[in-house]
């Protein structure tokens, strides 16, 4: 597999800027030959389709909800990085790549986060001007507040909506294109199967989510902007309908699967409340600005919260790391959540919890600040618990939120297939192990509003438009094998439902590769999921037909898909034998219990490459370099 990563020459603050005059352009004439495919309509995606139809090219953006303003992006609702410096209390570009780089314990590539952070700045010009309504200062600047793994306030927001509000732009620049007629919405469609014609991506093939109908799609180029793989746990803060399915079908095509173990525990999750609970809900990380996480100091306790004295409480995270305190990276609040209810210390059901206290930020600034701050996240917590958030503390615990590992990217984001370009969490990002709060939105915009408008002209200027059409042999295979594939989940007429398997495959998942994994789980979990994967094809029910609206079938395919991706997850886990960001091996840790990386070995991306149903795939590795920011352990101390 040829992993070249197409980093620019050059000192790291010249290179997009020497990148982007570098590459061929295609002139407006000729942009309109050109047909694009955008899969996933979130702020990746949306924001993609948008930029390329601005620019003159046809765009075909499906969508396999109602409307793009379901996508999951709304769901990172705490804020968004941007290096401006409103606050003037020493921010930068390059403290934003420096906090980017170190928070991901040295494993993303450089130049990438570089610019990342360099094109931040324009994304908030950019959403301004769609009328975001980020909140402000009382002299009318923009507003900032602090987020995991940073010492300076760069985050910008929208109360507890940000992403909300971020979709909602970026859907009015989709629909703005819509009208002009250069981008065509396709919305309840699922893309099944990826199409490639020597060696490039020319299509897809979709089911209408509505008819049941197999349709092929042909295009000059395809982009995948359609998320992130955490529902591979069952229980996770995803929505039910984020699943792996179309990066999935493109890793079965021949793209490369970057670093799969590197999914990432959100430390402010409201806590699991029963065995048949289908997914979890997150509490922004935001409110750890100003709220106090604590445990009692005495095991088991079940006092009320209120009556605890300070003298009772532990503090932990502002003792373990007081330069930082409660604003530490989420791999390591989460794990320090895990430690403290793994010995005792825990609270609420089962002791899986720990508190989150706004009660010395209420007294300290009022009741109506904080609700102005973070009103409807305390509503969606009082309403899920029956419990008044103003009045006693959140109990929070960890949760799989969000993954780092997905198709790999070159600098260009474009996959190891020729015309297949992957954005957002689809791709294996710029986060390394561990992605920093108030991120996620800013990768998704700046992959979508300023890199791909230029990737995707440097590619098309170099290859002609059309030559195919549906009618091609591939195509033909490809949607015959959708159809039998279908036929198939139809057929088995089995005893369990798709959820029972997915359930148990989250069980094996979270018990043995979740927040802390060892060489013992990892191994039972390799041998496991080809057993539950063997008995899903021979034992699982899938009401219906195909000819209509059929969710159990949908959710067939995607829990399928999750069977191979979850034993891939593992396999990745299990060979790297060291402990970085949000993948802990329990055997490589600081006596302190901090992680342990092992940078001789595994300073480098893990690509895998498949190579077919019944072997076990190839892994490839693409070595990473660090000039500007130097390799050492991380201390947030």
């Amino acid at each position: 597999m040829n992993l070249d990563s197409k980093i620019p020459s050059g000192p790291i603050e010249q290179k997009w800027q020497k990148a982007k005059f570098e590459m061929k352009l295609v002139n407006p004439a000729n942009k309109r030959k050109y047909n694009i495919i955008v899969v996933g309509s979130g702020l990746g995606g949306g924001a993609a389709a948008a930029s390329l139809g601005e620019l003159g090219y046809n765009v075909k953006c499906f969508c396999f909800q109602d409307s793009p303003r379901r996508a999951h992006s709304i769901a990172a609702q705490g804020g968004i990085n941007a290096a401006k410096n409103y606050q003037n209390d020493g921010d930068s570009v390059y403290r934003l790549f420096y906090d980017t780089v170190k928070g991901g314990d040295f494993r993303a590539r450089e130049a990438n986060v570089y610019r990342l952070a360099e094109v931040s700045v324009d994304i908030i010009d950019q959403c301004v001007a769609q009328g975001v309504p980020f909140a402000r200062e009382y002299g009318g600047v923009l507003a900032n507040r602090s987020f995991g793994g940073a010492q300076v306030s760069r985050t910008f927001y929208a109360r507890g909506q940000t992403g909300q509000q971020l979709l909602l732009g970026c859907y009015q620049a989709l629909e703005r294109q819509v009208d002009a007629g250069r981008v065509t919405m396709l919305y309840r469609y699922e893309m099944l199967e990826l199409v490639v014609i020597d060696g490039r991506a020319r299509g897809i093939i979709t089911r209408n989510m509505v008819t049941g109908e197999i349709e092929s799609h042909v295009a000059d180029a395809v982009v995948l902007g359609t998320g992130g793989y955490g529902n591979v746990f069952y229980l996770s803060t995803n929505a039910k309908g984020s699943n792996a399915t179309a990066i999935w079908r493109a890793y079965k095509k021949g793209a490369g699967f970057a670093n799969p173990c590197y999914t990432q525990i959100h430390p402010t999750c409201i806590p699991q409340s029963g065995d048949y609970q289908s997914k979890l809900t997150l509490m922004s990380e935001s409110l750890r600005n100003d709220g106090r996480i604590w445990v009692p100091t005495k095991k088991a306790d079940t006092r009320d919260p209120n009556t605890i004295p300070e003298t009772e409480r532990d503090y932990y995270l502002e003792r373990r790391y007081p330069a930082f305190g409660n604003l530490c990276p989420r791999d390591i609040a989460s794990r320090a959540a895990k430690v403290a209810c793994d010995e005792g210390y825990g609270v609420g059901p089962g002791g899986r919890g720990v508190y989150l206290d706004f009660s010395e930020s209420i007294n300290r600034l009022g009741q109506n600040v904080i609700a102005e701050r973070y009103g409807n996240l305390f509503e969606i917590y009082e309403r899920i618990t029956g419990e008044d958030p103003y009045k006693k503390p959140m109990r929070i615990y960890p949760a799989v939120h969000y993954t780092m590992g997905g198709l790999w990217v070159d600098y260009q984001l474009q996959s190891t297939i020729p015309g297949l370009f992957v954005l957002g969490e689809a791709n294996f990002s710029d986060h390394g192990a561990n992605r920093l709060g108030a991120s996620a939105l800013m990768q998704g915009l700046a992959d979508g509003y300023f890199v791909i408008p230029y990737t995707m002209g440097n590619y098309l200027a170099g290859v002609k438009p059309g030559g195919v059409d549906a009618t091609h042999q591939e195509f033909k295979a490809a949607k015959e094998a959708v159809d039998a594939r279908t036929k198939k989940f139809l057929s088995i007429k089995g005893k369990k439902t798709v959820d029972d398997f997915h359930r148990e495959l989250g069980k094996v998942m979270w018990e043995d590769c979740g927040m802390a994994r060892n060489a013992k789980g990892l191994d039972h979990a390799i041998a496991r999921i080809p057993e539950l994967r063997a008995e899903f094809w021979e034992n699982v029910n899938v009401p219906g037909s195909g000819a209509e609206l059929n969710q159990s079938l949908e959710r067939a395919g995607r829990v399928a898909d999750f069977l191979e991706l979850g034993e891939l997850l593992c396999r990745d886990a299990r060979i790297r034998e060291e402990s970085c960001g949000g993948h802990f091996r329990e055997e490589y840790q600081t006596p302190d219990g901090e992680a342990l990386r092992d940078d001789a070995n595994f300073c480098h991306a893990a690509v895998w490459e498949y190579q077919g149903d019944d072997k076990v795939p190839a892994r490839n590795t693409e070595p990473l370099e660090f000039e500007h920011v130097h390799l050492a352990t991380r201390n947030y101390k």
